[in-house]
């Protein structure tokens, strides 16, 4: 072989996306043999294994890390001169749309865009993902295609749309011992408090400011998301500082006070992210009009983080 031809690329592409032979072959529609078999001749003609076996999957070599970018250039290239996605029709797609997202975003945005699709574009399907450290580098590769949050680690390098504005309150038990009428920031300091850590997101912003303003905040459990943290407080004399989206969402579901912060916090703004790769996708483009439309109907104080 002295050239590899455009399914080899194809082939090596989806693998790098995937981490699996099986996956690849189900992404491109082709059967397992044969994707074994573009890999043996990509092998051959790099003289490199490209991917090995490992616990995570078929992982990269370091030839492969740096054939990635050619490659992907040349696939999209390619595409760009036959019209490859010049034309996309959600009412008979079955395309799946991988969308990164927090668990609040889950509660606000998912049922609003799942009767949408339902009623548009019956054969779409929706993947979610947490955001994470990894976002961007999905965003990147494709394999995922959209990534709805209060993320500022993506300012830099991928398109953005701004969606609505956002700022915090204070959550607390309605039945809590202590807590009734309002929050001072003398009892804000006094209390106990749950925080969530959700990775991929700025709410660390909550965390600095505190420490920039000299603000105690004796924190005693921290669990890895909004809605687990959110539910003890229901139950317990803890008070946690969130999104007042979330907290206008559990008021309505469960036995929770919400206050004003009693000190400064910098509002923030909730936007979806791509990667420069799909701004002219037509798939990506209506994904991102269709969520962009849901959340103007919501109204301005309507806020998913």
């Amino acid at each position: 072989m002295s050239t590899p031809d455009l399914r080899l690329l194809m082939v090596f592409d989806a693998i790098y996306k995937t981490r699996s032979v099986s996956r690849a072959a189900e992404a491109l529609d082709l059967g397992q043999p044969a994707v074994s078999i573009a890999l043996a001749k990509l092998r051959e003609h790099f003289s490199d294994p490209l991917f090995v076996r490992t616990s995570a999957g078929m992982d990269p070599t370091a030839l492969a890390e740096e054939l990635v970018s050619p490659i992907r250039h040349a696939l999209d290239s390619i595409n760009e001169v036959l019209g490859h996605r010049s034309v996309f029709d959600p009412a008979s797609s079955d395309r799946t749309f991988r969308v990164c997202m927090t668990d609040i975003t889950h509660l606000v945005l998912l049922p609003k865009l799942w009767r949408q699709l339902r009623a548009t574009a019956p054969g779409i399907r929706i993947a979610i993902e947490p955001l994470s450290a990894d976002t961007g580098r999905m965003l990147e590769s494709g394999e995922a295609d959209l990534a709805v949050g209060f993320i500022p680690d993506l300012e830099a390098g991928f398109y953005q749309q701004a969606l609505f504005r956002q700022h915090y309150v204070c959550l607390a038990s309605a039945d809590h011992p202590r807590i009734h009428n309002g929050l001072s920031l003398e009892q804000f300091e006094a209390e106990d408090h749950a925080v969530f850590s959700t990775s991929g997101t700025g709410h660390q912003v909550i965390n600095h400011e505190i420490a920039r303003q000299g603000i105690k905040r004796r924190i005693v459990l921290n669990i890895p998301n909004f809605l687990g943290a959110a539910f003890v407080v229901e139950h317990t004399d803890l008070l946690m500082t969130i999104p007042r989206r979330l907290g206008e969402l559990l008021r309505g579901r469960g036995e929770f006070s919400i206050f004003p912060v009693p000190f400064p916090l910098p509002d923030y703004t909730i936007k979806q992210h791509w990667h420069a790769r799909f701004h002219h996708d037509p798939a990506n483009r209506w994904l991102r009009g269709v969520i962009a439309g849901l959340m103007s109907e919501m109204g301005s104080d309507t806020v998913a983080p």
